[in-house]
């Protein structure tokens, strides 16, 4: 991505070393694929943080432990440079399609453990969105994470992290994600976790969108990076890599298939209007 002179964001929380939640036992990575298992077989962030620390703890200390490195400052950089430009890519659509005014979602940078209004968070969870406060958290271990143990690299790749979370803001601002969680609370799991499902697919089309709408910073080899994060990140890969196999009703991203699927979808339609994944059948998503 040719992000050379491309402003950062103001609407950023730096609280790293803030937190004093540096992880100790498993390490970032085994903290990762214990909060994978536990979240893609139906558990909820409560069971990610028991889960962990029965594999090993997190040992989260009482004073911050936190040191920055040349690395994560350019990654920090980084993330508040693609959260611009979801600024300037939503702001203007939303006007254009008369969805209302967009607000600014904050992305907070934490290291460890920071508070949230949806419950502590946890770096074992990745990165999140909190519609209760309109926030999207990030410890930048997570981009590591990412190369280390799931094999995905790359400016696009990171960047489209961030734009899925900021499809889950803009899901909350059209007034889809309240509704979604409003009927998965009246559902048993499995069916919640369909329903889940629908919602995180249409969140990678959403950050599809985004993409279509920022040709000019795109290098020819971002579109296989985004695409190749998608892969790996869906729900039948992680668990045949956690544990061999897949389990179907479990899951809650969608498959590896599903998740290209839809962002591919959204970055060639520039339409969030294309991404209506409520409206299908189960085998047509």
């Amino acid at each position: 991505m040719r992000l050379d002179g491309r402003r950062e964001s103001t609407n950023v929380e730096d609280r790293r070393g803030m937190s004093g939640g540096k992880a100790a036992g498993l390490g970032i990575g085994g903290i990762a694929i214990v909060a994978i298992i536990t979240l893609l077989m139906g558990g909820n962030l409560g069971d990610v943080f028991q889960n962990v620390q029965n594999s090993g703890g997190l040992g989260f200390n009482t004073e911050s432990s936190y040191e920055s490195t040349p690395e994560y400052e350019e990654l920090a950089s980084f993330s508040k440079k693609i959260l611009a430009l979801t600024e300037d890519v939503w702001t203007p659509y939303f006007k254009q399609n008369g969805l209302g005014t967009y607000r600014n979602p904050t992305l907070v940078l934490y290291s460890g453990a920071t508070a949230t209004a949806c419950g502590t968070g946890q770096a074992a969870m990745g990165p999140f969105y909190c519609s209760g406060d309109e926030k999207l958290y990030i410890d930048l271990s997570f981009f590591a994470t990412m190369k280390q143990q799931l094999g995905a690299d790359g400016d696009f790749a990171y960047a489209y992290v961030i734009a899925h979370e900021v499809g889950h803001h803009v899901q909350n601002l059209l007034g889809t994600l309240g509704q979604a969680h409003q009927q998965m609370a009246r559902m048993n799991k499995t069916d919640s976790n369909r329903m889940s499902v629908r919602i995180e697919l249409q969140a990678d089309c959403y950050a599809g969108v985004w993409a279509h709408y920022i040709d000019e910073v795109l290098d020819d080899d971002d579109l296989m990076e985004a695409i190749k994060c998608a892969q790996v990140i869906g729900d039948d890969y992680l668990q045949k890599k956690a544990q061999g196999y897949a389990v179907e009703e479990s899951f809650t991203h969608g498959t590896a298939a599903q998740r290209m699927r839809w962002l591919k979808k959204g970055m060639t339609s520039g339409d969030h209007r294309q991404g209506n994944t409520f409206s299908l059948a189960d085998n047509q998503l």
